[in-house]
């Protein structure tokens, strides 16, 4: 399947991606990896983003597209693939779209992970992150450390990122709303948003994913 993944900050997007692909036996394609594989690879597309980066500006469309076409034409995308931060407005969503025609091909869904904004403040605002290692990360809520403020794995300061803020939360919620969900409304027009609560346990979730996914599937074929 060929599959666009959207939805808030919070919403577990990145998590979700992981299990739906690996269940799909699909590439997960995150915007995030493709810069980061192009920066430290040092390609061309690589230098280019890095470039205005460097400068403090945002990486035009253009080269964000041109990663993402790339990395669709490798062997393992073949039969499909998850995209995960890409298209991240409707002109970036255009784009796609005259991409897949070019190489006739379609998407089979537009997966839109929906969560309450209060829901998205309280999971990021409420992360705390172990000082000596990030990868140890706990939750004011659902998975505070036995002792406020320290680490349970090794003993570190816990902190509150600044972007984990509550001010900084709502402000990117806003440029969600006004950047990205958009591309929502783009695809109802195809016919190919699939929204699923992105509310409950990870296992739920990612069960509710892949039947709403399933369904769809059914439904086109």
């Amino acid at each position: 399947m060929r599959i666009v993944l959207v939805g808030p900050p919070g919403a577990g997007k990145g998590t979700q991606a992981v299990r739906l692909a690996e269940q799909l036996a699909v590439p997960h394609i995150s915007t995030g990896d493709l810069f980061r594989a192009n920066i430290s690879q040092q390609t061309e597309l690589g230098k280019l983003a890095k470039s205005y980066m460097d400068r403090g500006e945002l990486v035009p469309d253009e080269v964000t597209i041109a990663m993402a076409k790339d990395r669709m034409e490798q062997p393992d995308a073949v039969n499909g693939f998850l995209l995960d931060g890409f298209p991240r407005n409707v002109s970036q969503a255009e784009a796609l779209d005259q991409l897949l025609e070019s190489e006739r091909i379609t998407l089979d869904a537009v997966l839109d992970l929906e969560v309450p904004e209060d829901e998205v403040v309280k999971r990021i605002a409420g992360r705390r992150i172990c000082r000596n290692d990030s990868s140890h990360v706990f939750h004011v809520t659902y998975s505070p450390p036995k002792t406020e403020g320290v680490c349970d794995v090794c003993g570190g300061e816990l902190y509150q990122r600044d972007d984990d803020s509550e001010d900084t939360v709502r402000t990117r919620l806003e440029v969600y709303h006004t950047q990205t969900e958009p591309i929502i409304d783009y695809y109802k027009a195809q016919g190919l948003v699939v929204t699923i609560s992105s509310l409950g346990p990870v296992d739920e979730i990612t069960q509710r994913a892949l039947q709403a996914l399933q369904r769809e599937k059914a439904e086109n074929k």
